[in-house]
């Protein structure tokens, strides 16, 4: 049964990932519904915030209960209190469904086993643990939005072998060839935001938009402290949902940019969630990069690494000066993959105050 139980909860996933761009700040949830014989008869995914969870879309497609035998598959644990929909975990009881397969728990104290509790207590078989790393994976930014209130924070960055960022004159266009260029025009389209420091604005005056066929350009956050960056600049147009600007200067701004006072990371990246940023790509400096970091605020990284050497010049990182190995930055779940002419790699943080 494994091997259909994977199946049918891999199918879930994939039905899940049609709410990426709307279901935020809820989590990505697919369902389907099989027979006694273990054929799809309906499915269902939570395509927006506010509407239909998943598992309701798929019940609701049966005028009563559902036919016997029948085996409900879903990514994560079935809600167990009244949000802005009924809990899906009575719909289920009431459908008759006798048989639950769930990947994880939900990680909001609002459920976190009450679901799995409350289908149980009912008589319906519930087995979990489903591809459970996948599904974790999969909900990386809603398990960090619910258990940390803030943003998950995906560090981009583009270096040669011997992790340089720029000659040291500066000049940095282009590290990486026309196809990774694409891979971050994709990221930056499947993110909600991206910040840079002022740093990066002044030597580049990049647009930091995606420039993708049905790209959508993310909200921009632009650390800019002392109030360098002239309102003339790319990232101040007005082409975008919305802009914050991070500062402690007395700039007048217009009025689609959001100003917000900088006082630590923690305190910053809580307000954003706040208002309603709930992930991030970042793709700065080494001065932005290394703050974040340093401040235990990363979740992942992605570095597009170009075969050239630069001997010299300016890095992605600086300013940690370790004495001891055990002192270094930890990593997990590294991926290296070969692009066309360059190599992704991929990991998270594993800090030490924290999970990762």
């Amino acid at each position: 049964m494994k091997k259909i139980y994977e199946k049918n909860i891999k199918k879930c996933f994939i039905l899940a990932k049609k709410g990426k761009q709307d279901a935020p700040p809820n989590p990505l949830v697919g369902c389907v519904i099989t027979d006694k014989d273990n054929s799809i008869i309906a499915e269902g995914c939570h395509k927006k915030f506010g509407e239909n969870h998943a598992e309701r879309n798929a019940l609701l497609n049966f005028d009563g209960k559902c036919p016997a035998g029948c085996t409900l598959y879903v990514n994560l644990e079935p809600c167990s209190h009244y949000g802005k929909t009924p809990p899906c975990a009575d719909l289920i009881i009431e459908k008759g469904i006798k048989k639950v397969v769930i990947s994880m728990k939900d990680p909001n104290p609002l459920v976190s086993g009450a679901g799995i509790k409350k289908l149980q207590d009912a008589g319906i078989e519930v087995i979990s643990g489903i591809l459970e790393n996948e599904a974790k994976e999969l909900n990386k930014f809603f398990i960090k939005n619910i258990t940390q209130k803030k943003p998950y924070i995906l560090i981009k960055t583009a270096v040669t072998l011997d992790s340089r960022i720029a000659l040291e004159n500066g000049q940095s266009k282009w590290i990486t060839d026309d196809f990774s260029r694409y891979q971050v025009m994709k990221l930056r389209s499947d993110y909600q935001a991206i910040m840079t420091g002022s740093g990066t604005v002044l030597a580049d005056n990049p647009s930091l938009t995606a420039r993708i066929k049905n790209g959508r350009n993310p909200i921009r956050i632009v650390l800019d402290r002392d109030g360098k960056i002239p309102l003339e600049f790319n990232v101040f147009k007005d082409n975008v949902e919305k802009i914050f600007v991070v500062t402690n200067s007395n700039n007048k701004y217009p009025s689609h940019i959001q100003k917000i006072n900088f006082k630590d990371y923690d305190s910053l990246f809580k307000q954003l969630y706040d208002l309603g940023v709930y992930n991030m790509l970042v793709e700065a400096g080494a001065g932005l990069n290394s703050s974040i970091i340093a401040s235990n605020e990363a979740d992942e990284i992605v570095v597009f690494m170009a075969p050239k050497i630069f001997g010299g010049g300016m890095s992605f990182l600086n300013g940690f000066g370790f004495n001891k190995l055990n002192e270094c930055i930890k990593l997990k779940d590294f991926t290296c993959k070969k692009l066309k002419n360059d190599i992704l790699i991929n990991a998270k943080f594993l800090y030490d105050n924290k999970e990762g």
